[in-house]
C-alpha cells in the first residue's frame, strides 16, 4: 500500500537523524543522560546484570545504533513491527532521559521541555501503530484462534464417529 511506503519512511526518519547526531556526539548526549542514567541504575541495582555496561557513552552509542538499524528497517520495510517496537524500546528512556520538564524551573525551558517530551511521546504512539499494522494480513493470533476453532471441529467430528 502506498500509505505504507510513504508513512515508514516519514517515520523514521527522525530516528535515523536523532541517532547519526548522537554518534556524532556521543559524549554531549552522554553528559545529558548520565543524571537519568545513574539514577536508574541505582534504582535497579541487584536486578540489572553486571554484564551491561554503565558507561552514558556507550550506552548513548548502542542507543544511536538501534535508532538507526530499526530506522532504516521500518523505512525500508524490512520487519517493521520488529523495527518499530525496538524504536519504542529506544525512545522511551531517551525521552525520560533528556526530557525532564517536571524537574526545570525555567518557565521557557521547562515549556520546551515540555514539547518535546510530548512529540516524543505522539511519536511513540505512531510506532504503536506501527507495531500493530499486519499490512492486511491476518495476525497471529487470529491465525490461532481459527486453527483452534478447525482442530475443534476436527475432533468433534472424529469423536462423533
Amino acid at each position: 500500500m502506498i500509505l505504507r511506503r510513504v508513512a515508514r519512511p516519514l517515520l523514521a526518519s527522525i530516528f535515523v537523524f536523532g541517532g547519526i547526531n548522537a554518534l556524532r556526539d556521543a559524549q554531549g548526549h552522554a553528559k545529558a543522560a548520565e543524571p537519568f542514567l545513574t539514577d536508574t541504575f541505582d534504582k535497579l541495582e541487584g536486578i540489572v546484570p553486571e554484564s551491561v555496561p554503565r558507561d552514558p557513552a556507550t550506552l548513548v552509542r548502542l542507543d544511536a545504533a538501534v535508532k538507526i538499524g530499526a530506522g532504516l528497517a521500518l523505512a525500508t520495510g524490512r520487519a517493521p513491527r520488529l523495527a518499530a517496537f525496538a524504536l519504542v524500546g529506544s525512545l522511551v528512556p531517551t525521552t525520560l532521559a533528556t526530557h525532564r520538564f517536571w524537574e526545570i524551573k525555567d518557565p521557557a525551558e521547562r515549556s520546551q521541555q515540555q514539547v518535546q517530551f510530548i512529540k516524543n511521546a505522539s511519536l511513540a504512539g505512531g510506532l504503536l501503530l506501527a507495531v500493530g499494522d499486519t499490512a492486511g494480513k491476518p495476525s497471529l493470533g487470529w491465525r490461532a484462534r481459527r486453527a483452534a476453532k478447525k482442530a475443534e471441529k476436527r475432533a468433534e467430528k472424529a469423536l462423533s464417529k
